[in-house]
């Protein structure tokens, strides 16, 4: 299935907020996530787009992560169910706003030949706080993870340039079992299936992360602390 890309975002990281506010939602803080959108041919490289950065490069960026993609569609359902929400392309701090595709239509593996370049898509997207602080709703990351509309990243595997209207053109699908919402429901939901698990990380096109992540989930059931992820300075 081919998809489009509909716009191109990027941005660097900027210090928001103000020092010392008592509403933690009001606090500074630093993000890339307020992107602009972009005209005209921009260069993709191995580990990010031309133009883009991140604060936290521990948890973001890097060769696993160097395209981070939203599914426009989820826009509309995010406007109609947050009461009083006004979230526009780019909110999510996606580089593709993509269309026709979702999280149900892509595979982790997946291969895709968009303009001068050459993509695969190497995990979903976990989300962290910061969606929450940038809209001011606390619960915001947790309802992109239980909702599964999370987006997913690419890595490069051929950098050159690339331009918003280009079709993203399947040319290689080595794992079609493993969609990203298969993968969102295992790694957030069926927590005690191990087998699954197990299966899972042995998906070699899998980012090494989310493969650490479940064997260690297999290996001593340890889980990772969701709160600190989610909610995190929020609190």
């Amino acid at each position: 299935m081919d998809g489009r890309v509909e716009k191109i975002f990027v941005g660097m990281p900027s210090k928001i907020g103000e020092k010392g506010a008592m509403d933690p939602m009001e606090r500074e803080w630093e993000t890339a996530m307020f992107k602009e959108e972009i005209q005209g041919p921009v260069w993709v490289g191995t580990t990010h787009i031309e133009g883009d950065g991140q604060a936290d490069l521990k948890h973001h960026g890097g060769p696993e992560k160097a395209v981070f993609a939203y599914s426009s569609e989820h826009y509309i359902y995010w406007n109609k169910s947050l009461e009083g929400a006004s979230l526009l392309p780019g909110g999510m701090g996606e580089n593709f706003l993509i269309d026709h595709l979702t999280e149900e239509h892509i595979c982790i593996g997946d291969t895709f030949e968009i303009g001068e370049t050459i993509i695969q898509v190497s995990q979903p997207r976990q989300p962290c706080w910061k969606p929450a602080r940038r809209f001011k709703i606390k619960n915001l990351a947790l309802l992109i993870q239980n909702t599964g509309r999370t987006g997913w990243y690419f890595r490069v595997l051929k950098e050159g340039k690339v331009e918003k209207g280009q079709t993203l053109r399947l040319i290689d699908r080595p794992f079609s079992q493993w969609t990203i919402s298969a993968c969102n429901q295992i790694m957030h939901h069926d927590k005690k299936n191990i087998p699954l698990a197990k299966e899972l990380a042995s998906c070699e096109l899998l980012a090494l992360s989310w493969r650490e992540t479940l064997l260690k989930r297999v290996e001593t059931g340890i889980e990772a602390d969701i709160q600190k992820r989610t909610i995190g300075p929020n609190e």
